[in-house]
């Protein structure tokens, strides 16, 4: 059988990841424990074979060329899967172990899934965790992620995803704030109220608040004094304490509720959520620990269906 790589281009593509990683190829050097020219040269013969410039090099630094940044995301993959191949077929991983890397949002993260860590980390006593909790989306590969939940999830061939739940929308109000400025009864009422607003920091755009009016969908940009950019944390707090009105997800406030805390209004027009999916990628060797991480949100998920 003709072999598509020997061992010194297997060598010379982590090298060259490593290269990429660290942005250097006398960091890269150091780190594999040879020369600055060993590194070169391995660089070099990939470029030769691959007819394309992978990086863009100065006396001082070195950059992905496009290509290079292509190349680097293939096989930056097919390495991860080489390894975690080797790792389950040798018995290394007959449990599951590692650092699990996960990218969460900040309402997800704080109401769905943190709560959740200690018992899966009970299960799992040799899996770490790693949290990274912002509302952007990230790259797999670069920044080595296992798994992401996002909401509104975008299309992508290279990623699976699973979906988690489809979260129900509520607009809520203090009782304070209800006693002084009464209770809207109809969608036209919210021009007469402080609709506190979230605005999506990558784009500027601010989030219509979602309705359902007689079987009709409607989505309104209320107007109001306060609003409320990257964290809809801060939407919630500024509801808590009388700003006005605010449209979250039930499962944020569902304490509050049922409380007295917060009220609910507007019921008749509600019914509308919003999507949250698990993404991970399209790996063929997914390590243990992330397999039994999706296992794990899989399973909880039917509590928050039956919610």
């Amino acid at each position: 059988m003709r072999r598509h790589f020997d061992d010194v281009q297997l060598g010379s593509i982590e090298l060259f990841c490593l290269a990429a990683e660290l942005g250097s190829f006398t960091a890269a050097a150091q780190e594999a424990g040879i020369t600055p020219a060993a590194v070169s040269r391995a660089i070099s013969r990939l470029e030769e074979r691959l007819g394309a410039r992978l990086f863009t090099r100065t006396t001082r630094s070195i950059r992905l060329t496009d290509s290079g940044n292509g190349y680097y995301r293939q096989c930056r993959q097919a390495l991860t899967q080489l390894v975690e191949a080797e790792r389950e077929v040798s018995g290394q991983q007959q449990q599951p172990a590692g650092t699990l890397r996960i990218s969460l949002p900040t309402t997800y993260g704080h109401h769905r899934i943190l709560p959740l860590l200690p018992e899966f980390r009970a299960r799992y006593p040799q899996v770490k965790v790693d949290i990274h909790i912002a509302n952007r989306n990230i790259d797999f590969v670069s920044e080595g992620y296992d798994l992401a939940i996002r909401v509104r999830a975008q299309p992508d061939s290279t990623l699976i995803a699973r979906h988690l739940e489809d979260a129900a929308l509520v607009v809520v109000a203090t009782p304070a704030y209800l006693a002084k400025a009464g209770v809207p009864q109809s969608l036209d009422q919210l021009a007469g109220h402080d609709c506190i607003q979230f605005e999506l920091p990558s784009s500027g755009r601010r989030i219509p608040w979602l309705f359902n009016e007689a079987g009709t969908l409607r989505e309104l940009l209320a107007e109001g004094s306060y609003c409320v950019s990257d964290d809809v944390l801060g939407g919630v707090t500024l509801a808590k304490h009388g700003a006005g009105l605010f449209q979250t997800y039930r499962f944020i406030v569902e304490k509050e509720l049922a409380g007295g805390s917060l009220v609910e209004v507007l019921q008749p027009f509600g019914g509308r959520s919003r999507p949250y999916t698990l993404l991970y990628p399209q790996n063929r060797h997914l390590p243990l620990r992330v397999r039994a991480f999706i296992d794990f949100l899989m399973e909880q998920r039917r509590h928050w269906q039956r919610a």
